[in-house]
C-alpha cells in the first residue's frame, strides 16, 4: 500500500521506528519471562476502576501486549501507517497524536465504565487504540490507497477503516465478550478524528483574520500616500496575508494536518502577533 505509487514503502522514520521497537523490546522482556506478564498487565497495564490509584497506567498500558500476535499485528499496522503520517507532520506532531488516542482508548473505557456498559475490573493492555487513531489519520489523507488483505484481496483504505470503525462500534455497544477491548479501539477512532477534523475551526479563525488584515491594510494605504515610512508596514502585512490565504486554501484542500511544523509555526507566530496587537489596542 502507499499513497500513490511506491513511494512510502517499507521506509521507516524515526517515531515509528522508536515506538516498534519499544513495543517489541517490552514484549521480549515479558516473553522471557524477565518481567513476568501477569506482574506487567497488573501493574502496567490499565483497569478503568483502578485509574485514580494508577494514573500512570493511563500511558503504559500501550506498551503492554498479551501475546506473540498482539504486538506482531499491532506494530504492523504502525510500521505501514505510521511513515507517511509522520513524513507529513513532524516527528512531535505524529506522537502527540499517537499519544492522544491511546489515552484516550483508556478514558473510552472510564466512560464506558460509568455508564454500564463495562466492569471496569479487567486490565487492558495494548497500542490499539494509538494504532486504530494513525490508521484513521491515514485514511483521512490518502482515502484511495490500496490495501491488500492476505496479499490478495486489495480495498481501499477508507473503506478498511469504515469496516473495522463499524466492527468495533457494534462489538463494544453490543456487549461483545471476546477478550477484546473494542472501547480502547473506539476511543481511538473517535478522538483521533475530532482532533483532525478541529483543523476547520482555524480556518475560521484565518479567515477573520484575512478580514482584520485586509481592514489594516487598507487604511495604511489610504492615509500613507507618498509616504514610504508608512507603506512599509502595509507591504509587510500584505505578505503576511498572501502567506495565510495559501496556507488556508491548503487547509481547506487537505485539513490542518497537512501543515509543515514550519507553516504550523508561521501560524502560531501570527496568531500570537495579532493576539499582542489585539490586547495593545483595548
Amino acid at each position: 500500500m502507499s499513497p500513490g505509487g511506491l513511494r512510502f514503502a517499507y521506509r521507516m522514520t524515526p517515531w515509528v521506528k522508536r515506538l516498534i521497537i519499544a513495543n517489541a523490546a517490552f514484549w521480549l522482556l515479558t516473553w522471557t519471562r524477565l518481567i513476568p506478564l501477569e506482574l506487567a498487565v497488573e501493574y502496567l497495564g490499565f483497569t478503568a476502576s483502578q485509574a485514580y490509584k494508577e494514573p500512570w497506567t493511563i500511558v503504559t498500558y500501550m506498551f503492554v501486549h498479551g501475546g506473540f500476535f498482539h504486538v506482531f499485528i499491532n506494530m504492523l499496522m504502525l510500521f505501514f501507517f505510521g511513515p507517511p503520517l509522520e513524513e507529513r507532520w513532524g516527528g512531535k506532531e505524529f506522537l502527540k497524536y499517537y499519544a492522544i488516542c491511546g489515552v484516550a482508548g483508556a478514558l473510552f473505557n472510564i466512560g464506558a465504565m460509568a455508564f454500564g456498559l463495562g466492569t471496569g475490573t479487567i486490565p487492558i493492555v495494548g497500542a490499539s487504540g494509538a494504532v486504530y487513531g494513525v490508521m484513521l489519520a491515514y485514511a483521512l489523507n490518502w482515502p484511495n490507497s490500496l490495501v491488500w488483505i492476505y496479499a490478495i484481496f486489495p480495498i481501499k483504505v477508507k473503506y478498511l477503516v469504515m469496516i473495522l470503525g463499524a466492527m468495533t462500534f457494534f462489538s463494544a455497544f453490543g456487549g461483545a465478550t471476546d477478550g477484546i477491548a473494542h472501547f480502547a479501539h473506539l476511543g481511538g477512532l473517535v478522538v483521533g478524528y475530532v482532533y483532525l477534523k478541529k483543523g476547520w475551526q482555524l480556518g475560521v479563525h484565518l479567515e477573520a483574520w484575512k478580514k482584520r488584515l485586509r481592514k489594516r491594510k487598507l487604511k495604511v494605504v489610504q492615509g500613507g500616500r507618498g509616504d514610504r515610512s508608512r507603506r512599509a508596514p502595509a507591504d509587510e502585512e500584505a505578505r503576511i496575508l498572501e502567506a495565510v490565504d495559501k496556507l488556508l486554501d491548503k487547509i481547506a484542500a487537505s485539513g490542518l494536518e497537512s501543515l509543515t511544523p514550519e507553516e504550523r509555526r508561521f501560524l502560531d507566530e501570527v496568531s500570537r502577533r495579532r493576539q499582542a496587537q489585539h490586547e495593545v489596542r483595548h
